[in-house]
């Protein structure tokens, strides 16, 4: 038996009776990156329906960034934390490096303008739609964003998604501002790193078959949401 066809049962082993130290990489990696998803989607959400209702000077700047930001260099994004967060930074003294927290703040910092942009487009398109009846109304700001924000709740939620699709699978910045603890900070892309290079392909492959089910559910229901949307709205 090759040593391939050995590591690919073991970790298939390794999933079925539910390795206590897999259930807990993988539970620690959804909690990091739910809450950040949660705490991205109440900054992104609302500034995307704020970017297509109002108009200020600069808007477009502001678009063009966040759009550029979407390709923002994950790694770039640990060191700012680290450097933000570290005991000669000026967050230091809260002691967030090598935590949970320091992982979901990174997090954040790479999801937003993924999802800001995504809800932006998306509500742009409503926007022109409801312009005409929303303005004829007279209707506050704060109203016409909580109408875009409720009535493209599916594409939104779909926007939602693709963040979650892009905080899980990161890997460099969660490595550099979380320390890859064990027991503590280590999640299902740093404890892939450190098992392949560790030989331990076992746990590696279990780790990865767990990722890309994770990755495979999110993307099948942005193609299903994204097929529904075309039957109505919610």
């Amino acid at each position: 038996m090759s040593e391939l066809t050995q590591g690919l049962i073991q970790a298939f082993w390794l999933v079925v009776t539910l390795d206590p130290d897999l259930i807990e990489i993988t539970l620690r990696s959804l909690q990091v990156t739910v809450c950040a998803l949660a705490i991205a989607c109440l900054i992104a959400l609302p500034f995307g329906a704020y970017l297509a209702v109002q108009r200020f000077r600069f808007r477009r700047t502001v678009i063009a960034v966040i759009n550029a930001l979407m390709g923002l260099p994950p790694v770039v994004v640990g060191l700012i934390v680290y450097v933000f967060l570290s005991r000669a930074g000026p967050f230091g003294v809260m002691g967030l490096l090598f935590t949970p927290t320091a992982m979901i703040i990174a997090q954040v910092i790479i999801i937003v303008p993924l999802i800001t942009s995504i809800a932006h487009q998306s509500l742009r398109d409503l926007w022109a739609e409801y312009h005409d009846l929303l303005i004829s109304m007279n209707t506050t700001r704060q109203q016409r964003i909580s109408t875009l924000l409720w009535d493209g709740r599916r594409a939104l939620l779909t926007a939602s998604l693709a963040g979650f699709g892009r905080g899980i699978g990161e890997v460099g910045a969660i490595m550099i501002v979380g320390g890859n603890i064990d027991h503590a900070t280590r999640v299902l892309t740093t404890a892939i790193a450190l098992e392949t290079g560790k030989g331990n392909f076992a746990l590696a492959l279990a780790l990865g078959f767990i990722l890309i089910a994770l990755a495979i559910t999110v993307n099948l229901l942005i193609h299903w949401l994204s097929r529904t949307e075309t039957g109505g709205r919610w």
